[in-house]
């Protein structure tokens, strides 16, 4: 196959830092506050990209959810910027696990299950 359709970033390994689902009350009306940080590291050619997504729901839970991915890449052109290659392609890998396992931790008795929506990583990026 065409040589041209590979992507030069390549997921080595995927695990699962922190899954933490802490009830404090019953089931409200109050709004799920979430916040996401994203952290990107390099060991000897490998590159490690986290999603760490915390959330509160005032009076009901506490989420926090951290993903990592191992990364390499392989027969990088020039002219591609390896720092937004990982910014953006492995950010968007990555956030798939991180909606599905949300999904799964808040789908609990007396719980209103959270499903993330698909995001605009470009603009998640930005700010």
């Amino acid at each position: 196959m065409d040589k041209m359709i590979y992507s030069s970033l390549k997921l080595e390994k995927l695990v699962f830092d922190k899954i933490l689902f802490d009830r404090v009350g019953f089931k409200n009306d109050s709004e799920l506050e979430l916040e996401m940080e994203i952290k990107i590291g390099e060991d000897h050619e490998t590159y490690r990209v986290s999603l760490i997504l915390r959330g509160t729901k005032e009076k009901e839970y506490h989420l926090e959810v951290g993903i990592s991915g191992f990364f390499t890449l392989e027969n990088l052109d020039s002219f591609i910027n390896k720092e937004e290659l990982l910014e953006k392609n492995a950010v968007a890998i990555l956030m798939p696990y991180l909606r599905s396992q949300v999904s799964l931790i808040t789908t609990q008795p007396d719980t209103e299950p959270v499903v993330l929506p698909i995001l605009n990583i470009n603009n998640l990026m930005k700010k």
